[in-house]
């Protein structure tokens, strides 16, 4: 076992390196990615001992099998499945297997589930609901209109920088997934609160070039970004499910409803296919088809 489990180290160590200067996927992807890897490769060695071209499809649909038994979500066996299907892709591509054995595994079928929406009532209640009398109030204000008014992801947001701010034009730049920058429209309330949060902000002793931080001085993580909002909510009386990705959610249907067409949100979103953006819409079938086949080349 021990040489296999050799085998699988080895290559999971260069399967790192081609996802993230290759296929440039973020960092969070990449863990995640690396996670789901280490965990299908514990489940191989420990069941059936075999390096990692010796894999069978069989092989695989037990692994699913497994993590259905465990419970996992569908929307996580999918993931799981997505990850293992890109490992063996890579062992392809480099001509060390012949075939994937996880081609024709199918990933368990389930419908979407849209998230909570928030009113732009319900998103000024939790925005008011943050005292803004300390410093941290008034980051935490100017996050959450930031987060809303621009649609950015958890990681867009807490990874925006002093130098991404571009008040005299009207925009912030935004390093979405795969590193890809767009340039965001912000509203006049957003850059005024985060005007107030810097003047505070130039108190605290720090070299991070991050907009928003913590009270030790270094950028905010996902974890706290969360909990901030969800305390907020509380405070508001707000009992939806809330995430950061609620706002973002919020902020495309609010735009779809305000008149925007699906292009301008995805363009807004930072995403590459239309299709992406259905995802975050509310349109009926008929004019989203509609809007696919204006948009899309045949």
């Amino acid at each position: 076992m021990a040489e296999n489990t050799k085998k699988w180290e080895e290559e999971a160590r260069r399967y790192r390196i081609y996802i993230r200067l290759e296929k440039r996927l973020s960092e969070n992807t990449v863990a995640s990615y690396m996670r789901d890897l280490g965990q299908f490769a514990h489940f191989i060695l420990r069941q059936y001992d075999v390096a990692p071209r010796k894999v069978e499809p069989q092989m695989v649909e037990r692994y699913m099998g497994w993590l259905y038994e465990r419970g996992r979500e569908k929307a996580s066996q999918a993931r799981a499945l997505s990850g293992v299907k890109s490992f063996f892709n890579y062992l392809l591509v480099g001509d060390k297997i012949e075939a994937s054995p996880a081609e024709f595994v199918n990933a368990p079928k389930f419908g979407r589930q849209l998230p909570d929406v928030l009113s732009t009532e319900e998103i000024d209640r939790i925005i008011a609901a943050v005292d803004t009398s300390t410093t941290k109030g008034l980051r935490d204000s100017a996050m959450l209109e930031v987060l809303y008014s621009c649609g950015l992801r958890a990681s867009e947001l807490t990874s925006l920088r002093m130098s991404d701010l571009f008040f005299g034009e009207g925009y912030i730049r935004v390093i979405g997934k795969g590193d890809k920058q767009r340039l965001v429209p912000i509203s006049s309330v957003a850059r005024d609160k985060i005007q107030r949060y810097l003047e505070k902000r130039r108190e605290i002793r720090t070299s991070d070039d991050a907009v928003f931080l913590n009270n030790r001085g270094t950028r905010l993580t996902r974890v706290m970004l969360f909990t901030i909002i969800r305390q907020a909510a509380r405070r508001a009386g707000i009992t939806k499910h809330i995430s950061p990705h609620t706002f973002r959610h919020s902020f495309a249907t609010h735009l779809l409803e305000g008149g925007a067409s699906i292009r301008q949100v995805q363009e807004m979103l930072g995403h590459e296919s239309i299709l992406t953006t259905e995802i975050y819409t509310h349109l009926d079938n008929d004019r989203l088809r509609e809007t696919v086949e204006k948009h899309l080349p045949v």
